[in-house]
């Protein structure tokens, strides 16, 4: 029961390219999440966990990690 986008009695006509066309997005975005993740991952966190919890250089260098691929 969605009253958006003009209420539930309202057709709407789904257009095959415009659903690829976000499923690309979505791969798009997935796969530059996953880099960023891995790259910053071995970047900024040591092999032997010492703490269960990011210590504050871990958590400093993810956020400048990260901000790179954004610029």
């Amino acid at each position: 029961m969605s009253y958006l986008y003009g209420g539930i009695n309202q057709q709407q006509t789904i257009n095959p390219q415009n659903v690829a066309m976000a499923e690309q997005e979505l791969e798009i975005v997935t796969d530059t999440f996953q880099r960023i993740v891995d790259s910053c991952f071995k970047k900024c966190i040591p092999t032997q966990y010492l703490e269960g919890e990011l210590n504050k250089g871990e958590s400093v260098c993810i956020d400048r990690c990260a901000t790179k691929f954004f610029k």
